[in-house]
């Protein structure tokens, strides 16, 4: 048995012997398969019907659940499926098994189907809560607390996963005034620090917390609309020789950076995503992660526009990389505005993640001119 197969068994003797648990598994392990084996020992084991739900962020995932159902031969054909904002409308006396996939997508408003819940409940997540006490932490030690992990780094270290090298590019916000401001009487050009420096003075002078939110979020939009980290993005990108992603934050940006871009308004995305699988092309701009599901040969290097202090979605990303033969090693390049909230959301993002792995370096001005 390999590592692999061993973590699956291991990790699915665990769920078997919970009533209510969480997997934290690693990308690349097999949570869907782990889910997929765990209703079907659930079927064997019982002498009626198990009436089970699986539920997810997207439907897009239940692809990858009924293509593996299909692949290792176990039948789903009475399972149902819905979405996290589908789940309270469903009667929870209608099922005796909830599969929380992705758990950490659980909030407080779905204690409506939960709470009335009396069944077993497997939550299965790569990227369990890190704050206890926060909103998605408490719901998930309350219906499927982690039990059993298994982290990224212990994949890389049993070759599951190939090794990584993640290198943090930190440049300094412009002062150049090149950025529009339209209001209603008046129209101006200002700065990248300026307009930071705005958006942070709304934050502190915020007196709600709704007011703090959403001032949070425009500085976060600002931040993201900023060419500094774009003008440094191509530069980088034409000295990457490997075959390379970026992750853009808008669609309009992913087809600036490069001349082949994969979004959901591009009618050429799935040609493109052929072009670079097949390595016809060695460089592909996306917005948004990938579908599930899809594998990106060789891809060895990654080059990530904005972490949004949000690990999940940074793992997500690096995730992509980490399917190489377990003898190579993926470069991930991220980009990160020295001397403002960004550094906090690259260091929130990269907390989990090996720190002998991540080198910091200091971006020299000159690539603006």
């Amino acid at each position: 048995m390999n590592k692999r197969d061993q973590i699956q068994k291991d990790a699915l003797t665990v769920a078997i012997n919970n009533k209510r648990c969480g997997l934290g598994i690693s990308m690349g392990v097999g949570k869907t398969l782990i889910g997929l084996k765990y209703i079907d020992h659930l079927q064997g084991v019982n002498t009626k019907k198990v009436r089970v739900l699986v539920v997810a962020p997207k439907l897009s995932i239940f692809e990858s659940w009924k293509n593996d159902a299909d692949k290792f031969s176990i039948d789903i054909s009475d399972v149902e499926f819905t979405t996290y904002l589908s789940l309270n409308k469903h009667n929870s006396q209608n099922y005796d098994v909830v599969i929380l996939d992705e758990c950490h997508s659980l909030l407080d408003n779905h204690v409506g189907f939960l709470g009335m819940f009396n069944g077993r409940i497997l939550g299965l997540t790569g990227t369990p809560p890190r704050h206890v006490q926060s909103e998605k932490g408490r719901m998930v030690n309350t219906f499927c607390p982690i039990i059993f992990k298994y982290i990224t780094d212990e994949a890389v270290d049993d070759d599951i996963l190939n090794d990584y090298r993640i290198i943090v590019h930190k440049m300094s916000l412009t002062s150049i005034n090149n950025i529009p401001v339209n209001l209603k009487n008046k129209q101006f050009m200002t700065s990248e620090i300026k307009n930071y420096n705005y958006w942070t003075e709304r934050v502190y002078e915020s007196t709600s917390p709704k007011q703090r939110q959403i001032s949070s979020v425009m500085r976060m939009r600002a931040i993201m609309d900023f060419k500094t980290k774009e003008i440094y993005a191509k530069k980088l990108l034409e000295e990457i020789e490997d075959k390379c992603i970026v992750f853009a934050n808008t669609q309009e940006q992913a087809d600036r950076i490069c001349e082949f871009s994969y979004h959901s308004n591009n009618p050429d995305s799935e040609g493109n995503l052929d072009l670079f699988g097949n390595d016809h092309i060695t460089k592909l701009s996306c917005v948004m992660q990938l579908n599930e599901g899809v594998n990106i040969p060789n891809l060895r290097a990654g080059i990530i526009m904005h972490s949004y202090g949000n690990e999940r979605k940074s793992n997500q990303r690096i995730g992509r990389l980490l399917r190489l033969n377990p003898d190579d090693t993926a470069i991930v390049h991220i980009l990160c505005y020295k001397n403002t909230i960004d550094e906090k959301w690259v260091e929130e993002a990269l907390k989990d993640l090996d720190q002998s792995k991540i080198k910091y370096f200091d971006v020299d001005e000159s690539f603006k001119r």
